[in-house]
Order: C-alpha cells, then sequence, then structure tokens
C-alpha cells in the first residue's frame, strides 16, 4: 500500500530551490533572507518541554501515553515522543500506521475502524513480518468483525492475530457501539475468532463532552464509567485474552479532557465491581500538548483551566512578509488558509521582524479574514508596519496547521535553525 504524501524526491530543503543554496542553512537566522516566505518554525526549548512534561504527567500517574501521531505526522517528533518514555503512537489510518513504523514504535493503535481491504491486507502483513510490533485497531460492529477477518486470511499467517479494540460510543456520536448490549455482542464474536484477538476497550470522551465546564466534565466522567464497567463485564465472561504480560488495554484521552479520564480510569473501583485480575493498561491518546498552541489548547487544557495537568508552551508559529498596506489600517500579510489552520479560529497577529532580519517585537493587529494566500490585517494606523517586514502568527490548532506543511523548521533558543522535520500527511 503506497503512502501518500512526501516521497524521497522531496529533500528536507526541498523548497528552498528558488533561494540562494550557498547559504548553509543550518545554524542560520531563518529571518536574514535565506528562507522563502512564509514559514513555519518549531521551537525546540517549548517542544522538548511539552514532551517531557506530559510524559512525566503520565509516569506520576501510572498511565500510559501514546501521542496521537496525527498531530504533526513527522517521525523525528514521534521519536522524541518514544525516547522520552510514550508507550507507543496513536495513527487514525493504516496509511498512518506505515509512518509510526518508519518512527520505530513498539506498539501502534489506530484509535479507528479499518475496513478497507487493502488497510486490513496491509495489517495482516505487519503481524507476519513483524511480530514485535504491538499492533491495534477498533471494531464496533459484526460486520467490521467479518471484515477484518476475511481480509486477514489473505495475508495472516495461521495461528497469528490481530490485537483489536471494541470502541464504545455515544447515540449521535461518530463510530463506536451505542450501548452495551451491542459491544457485547462484538466481544462474543471476537472470542469465536482465530485471527482476532479481543485486547481491551476504547472510547473518545470528547464527543460526550463538548465544552470543558462542570457539564462536561461530568459526562466525560460518566462516559470513562461506562468504559470501565463495559471492560469488566468482559473480563468477567472470559471474553478478553490476557496474559501476565499483556493485561487488558482502556484507552480513551484527547488534548483536553485528558485529567478527568485519568482521574475516572485510575480511580478505585467502587460501584464498578470490576473482577479480580492485573491492573488494565489504562493508555492515554492526546496529541495536540507537543506543540501546543496559542488559541483553543492554550485556553483548554487543563493546567490552563487550573485544573491537573502539565504546564504546556506554544512551539509552532507561522511567519510571513508583508505584501502590501494598501490603507493605513490594513496590511496584506502571504499567509493564508493555504498556510494557517482556521477551522477552529483564525489566527493570531503577535509580532514583527524587521525585512532583513532581527529581534522581534510586539505587534498590535487582528486577523479578520484570510483567502487562500492572503491574511487581512486591521490594525493602528500609527503601527509601523512596512511592506517586506515578518509578521508571526501564533495558531489555534496544531493539527490543520502542521498539514499545511512539508518540512517544520526547528529553532534553538537564539532562533537559528537546527534541524528540518520532514511530515508525511
Amino acid at each position: 500500500m503506497p503512502i501518500i504524501g512526501n516521497s524521497s524526491q522531496y529533500s528536507p530543503w526541498w523548497y528552498r530551490s528558488v533561494l540562494d543554496e550557498s547559504q548553509p542553512l543550518r545554524g542560520a537566522d531563518p529571518f536574514a533572507g535565506a528562507l522563502a516566505s512564509p514559514v513555519a518554525l518549531l521551537h525546540r526549548d517549548a517542544l522538548n518541554a511539552n514532551i517531557t512534561a506530559m510524559q512525566e504527567w503520565c509516569d506520576q500517574r501510572n498511565v500510559r501515553l501514546a501521542p496521537h501521531g496525527k498531530t504533526t505526522m513527522a517521525p523525528e517528533l514521534y521519536r522524541r515522543q518514544l525516547a522520552a518514555g510514550a508507550w507507543g503512537i496513536t495513527v487514525a489510518s493504516p496509511a498512518q500506521a506505515r509512518i509510526a513504523m518508519m518512527a520505530g514504535a513498539p506498539r501502534i493503535m489506530i484509535a479507528n475502524e479499518v475496513t478497507d481491504l487493502a488497510g486490513i491486507r496491509w495489517l495482516g502483513t505487519v503481524r507476519r513480518d513483524h511480530p514485535e510490533v504491538g499492533l491495534f485497531c477498533y471494531v464496533d460492529g459484526l460486520d467490521g468483525v467479518a471484515l477484518l477477518e476475511n481480509g486477514l486470511a489473505e495475508t495472516l499467517p495461521r495461528g497469528a492475530t490481530l490485537d483489536v479494540l471494541i470502541e464504545l460510543g455515544i447515540p449521535g456520536g461518530r463510530a463506536g457501539a451505542r450501548d452495551d448490549s451491542a459491544a457485547l455482542a462484538v466481544g462474543r464474536a471476537l472470542a469465536g475468532s482465530a485471527r482476532l484477538r479481543l485486547a481491551g476497550v476504547a472510547g473518545y470522551e470528547g464527543i460526550p463532552g463538548g465544552a470543558a465546564d462542570d457539564a462536561g466534565t461530568a459526562a466525560v466522567h460518566q462516559f470513562c464509567g461506562r468504559l470501565r464497567r463495559l471492560a469488566g463485564t468482559l473480563r468477567r465472561r472470559g471474553l478478553i485474552e490476557e496474559t501476565p504480560g499483556q493485561p487488558m488495554v482502556i484507552t480513551a484521552g484527547g488534548s483536553i479532557f485528558f485529567d478527568d479520564v485519568v482521574a475516572a480510569l485510575t480511580a478505585p473501583p467502587g460501584g464498578l465491581a470490576e473482577p479480580a485480575g492485573p491492573p488494565p493498561e489504562i493508555v492515554l491518546r492526546s496529541g495536540c500538548y507537543v506543540t501546543h498552541d496559542h488559541g483553543l489548547y492554550h485556553r483548554m487544557t487543563p493546567a490552563a483551566r487550573g485544573r491537573d495537568g502539565p504546564s504546556l508552551r506554544p512551539a509552532l508559529e507561522v511567519w510571513g512578509r508583508v505584501l502590501s498596506r494598501p490603507e493605513a489600517t490594513r496590511a496584506i500579510i502571504d499567509v493564508g488558509r493555504r498556510d494557517v489552520s482556521y477551522d477552529q479560529e483564525l489566527p493570531y497577529a503577535r509580532w514583527r521582524r524587521p525585512a532583513t532580519g532581527g529581534p522581534a517585537s510586539d505587534l498590535t493587529a487582528t486577523v479578520v479574514a484570510l483567502n487562500d494566500q492572503h491574511a487581512f490585517l486591521d490594525l493602528p494606523g500609527e503601527e509601523p508596519l512596512t511592506v517586506g517586514e515578518w509578521v508571526g502568527f501564533g495558531i489555534s490548532h496544531p493539527c490543520t496547521t502542521a498539514e499545511k506543511w512539508n518540512v517544520l523548521l526547528l529553532v534553538d533558543g537564539s532562533g537559528r535553525i537546527v534541524e528540518a522535520m520532514d511530515t508525511f500527511f
């Protein structure tokens, strides 16, 4: 199955072919004329601090972290997260799972149902050729079980199995068994499978959680309670296959409610009537923490709301040049919908730099609209921003900014380029 996205024809510096390549870029000031505009920058200090803070937070609570790799699709960032102690990497599809394998992930969780034949065949091939890699995907219905069974017959050798997790959903939500009876029917079907091993349960608490308020928190705890009860029922009925080295997996946890997920899934059993057995492997799938942002997650992560969570710093910025200042209170920048996220909020114009480089200073301006290649800024008439100068943008929602770039440039504390990180969207 081919990877759709970057290929070997692109070197880390491919997009600078129109520039002065006589100047070495590693160690260069990205604002001094060597880089085309616009450009996406990652700040190494903030990035490393986020990776460390989230991993330590999880370790202290005895939960595993499988960062959702769709945020950046950058193997080098996966390697940093794994080196810090991540249990594995989460992805959304077999194509993304290939990128996690490229990064050397020991466990890969496809947090989704897999129903395409090419993808199912690939899963079987991986289990056949790389049995050392822990590979998981979701299933939420009997038709999904049948698709996996039939597709795996072509590539998965007799006696080998693929680990699957029953996804629990809610009425009106996205994928996931709508109630326990539907989930138990899937569990019984898996118990009779020769090619599938039921390894645990999964869900995404952000769907019932909605807003990060008291009602949202209550909904998250209720949903996680359902996950625990389902896992306990499956275990009592002998449907989950566990060994001392492979306890059942319970996984949830996006980038906003992960504190509530940990509190709910690690609380004493209470009235949940959980049977005796090894402690489950609680796996968080948070992804956006690695770069954080200046908008949605800046406001909504647990620490930002005064709750139990690691302190995170924005690491991702996009910079562009002033194309025109056609009116005293309007500037046009060469950053648009092809360069920066806009699905949650418009980007934030935060800083300016001289056209030939130099220190950044604060900018008073507001992005009021984006075209494909242009940002429209409202700013005071006295703001000294001129054509050719750099404008720096904070972003809201890192997933849909990172996906627009083939290369993310890592800069050190002095602002110099230290590494180019390929992405594979």
